[in-house]
């Protein structure tokens, strides 16, 4: 069992950055591949990025390739988010999430095990 905590959301202008950070306790992160998966009012939650339990691989949605970062540091027990050039359909709340294939670029909400609650972010134009 490992529990997420989700922060750094907050109220951005576009073309702003803000920092997401997901925390983990109960089990160590690198034990998961861990992903960001994001939800916006009246949306289903997509898929944001992704890394493996290493850092080794990740993998990106088009939508934020080039402008989002996903990071992870195993010794402090968690996975950030380096959001840059902010745009307004950024907006949304940002969820951090644990799977156990952690050798895998895994990118369905489906194959994730543990969710935090979710940090919101808000882009305004």
């Amino acid at each position: 069992q490992v529990q997420l905590v989700e922060s750094g959301g907050g109220l951005v202008q576009a073309g702003g950055s803000l920092r997401l950070s997901c925390a983990a306790s109960g089990r160590t992160v690198s034990n998961y591949a861990m992903g960001w998966f994001r939800q916006a009012p009246g949306k289903e939650r997509e898929f944001v990025a992704t890394i493996t339990w290493s850092g080794g691989s990740t993998y990106y949605a088009d939508s934020v390739k080039g402008r989002f970062t996903i990071s992870r540091d195993n010794a402090k027990n968690t996975v950030y988010l380096q959001m840059n050039s902010l745009k307004p359909e950024d907006t949304a709340i940002y969820y951090c999430a644990a799977s156990r294939e952690r050798y895998s670029i895994v990118v369905v909400t489906t194959r994730y095990d543990y969710w935090g609650q979710g940090t919101q972010v808000t882009v305004s134009s």
